[in-house]
């Protein structure tokens, strides 16, 4: 669920500081623009390693890296030119999967390339009236989850176990409230963990939800969060280090200083508020430092084990915004600043993460 017409929003990227936390030196991280190639709104960002990285957004338009950021090159799917692409994933070089979203039904598409991008083959499009699919994730190169807004008390989710071919799970979802959806602002609705774990975040109702399945989808359950929910408001971006340990942030798109984020130590039953981050708006995208890439945990440096970093649109204008990071899962809480324009934020591991927004606009990000 999100307005079809481009929420422009901003990031405050890094100023050097020190600070003194238990004992201990907290230091910013360094920022590196980068040169996509194009002037497209960037919107979902999906790093394979520390060299391979994909991104997407409008326009259907997509860019790719193989040599860490240093170039990067972009391209235009053929048939989606009108078509917003709200999230992506990357496998390797030359495997990589785009959805997309766009004023009728079957503009929600899931498309796959083999070859780098050369070709593009459309896998799914959508033909469920009011269905409006915000983001996918995946366990595997092969095996993935499309998640969509409710539609008549039911998520029309679907699944892949062969990288070819889409299937409904529907009947498997739980029940919907009345208006529960999600939010496509980064493509990070929906997050998967090892081989069968996945969480998706939800608001639009009374309660926001985290729905999280432990089969691979085969059974649900939906947990109640303490984040706020209306049709404006609820959780946006969720993201899990390990299969016990969460964090979900969100907000109101339509009143400004209604920021939160929530984390969870049981697999998402159970989700307790951080501390407010030090921005207005919406949390409009989250990633752990780590990484969680398909091919490997990112689990490289322990020191780095709880570290969040968060973008944020700036509501009610949508035209100013930050970004902030956190040493410790939303405990304390580190403003970024001198930068602007960043939708969505991934990482591979602590020393490569990646920024994507307006303008085409790329922002390297190390620990």
């Amino acid at each position: 669920m999100f307005q079809r017409s481009v929420v422009t929003f901003f990031f405050v990227s890094a100023v050097a500081f020190c600070t003194a936390q238990n004992s201990a030196v907290v230091h910013p991280p360094k920022l590196t623009p980068q040169l996509s190639g194009t002037t497209q709104l960037l919107i979902a960002v999906s790093p394979v390693n520390s060299q391979i990285v994909w991104a997407a957004g409008t326009g259907g338009t997509y860019v790719v890296t193989t040599d860490g950021g240093a170039t990067w090159n972009s391209g235009v799917v053929p048939g989606a030119e009108n078509l917003q692409f709200r999230d992506v994933q990357g496998v390797s070089d030359k495997v990589a999967y785009l959805m997309s979203i766009g004023d009728s039904t079957t503009d929600f598409r899931i498309y796959k390339t083999f070859d780098g991008g050369s070709t593009w083959h459309l896998q799914f499009v959508n033909h469920t009236a009011s269905a409006f699919y915000d983001c996918f994730a995946f366990w595997a190169p092969n095996r993935g989850i499309a998640h969509s807004d409710s539609v008549n008390g039911t998520f029309p989710d679907v699944r892949t176990f062969s990288g070819q071919r889409w299937h409904s799970i529907s009947g498997s979802m739980p029940p919907a409230l009345p208006g529960e959806a999600s939010f496509s602002s980064s493509g990070t609705c929906i997050t998967t963990q090892g081989d069968s774990n996945a969480w998706i975040t939800t608001g639009g109702s009374t309660l926001s939800r985290v729905l999280a399945t432990t089969d691979a989808g085969d059974t649900w359950n939906a947990y109640d969060t303490p984040l706020i929910s209306s049709p404006s408001a609820g959780g946006l971006s969720i993201a899990f280090r390990d299969a016990m340990h969460g964090i979900v942030g969100g907000g109101d798109l339509a009143v400004n200083y209604r920021i939160q984020a929530a984390t969870s130590d049981d697999g998402g039953h159970t989700w307790t508020l951080t501390k407010k981050p030090p921005l207005g708006g919406t949390i409009f995208g989250l990633a752990y430092a780590k990484g969680m890439t398909l091919e490997n945990s990112g689990n490289t440096d322990p020191a780095f084990e709880r570290t969040v970093v968060i973008t944020a649109e700036d509501a009610p204008n949508f035209d100013k915004g930050a970004a902030a990071w956190s040493p410790d899962e939303g405990q304390t809480w580190y403003r970024l600043s001198n930068a602007s324009g960043y939708w969505a934020v991934g990482f591979a591991n602590p020393h490569a993460g990646w920024f994507v927004g307006n303008n085409g606009q790329i922002l390297k990000i190390s620990f």
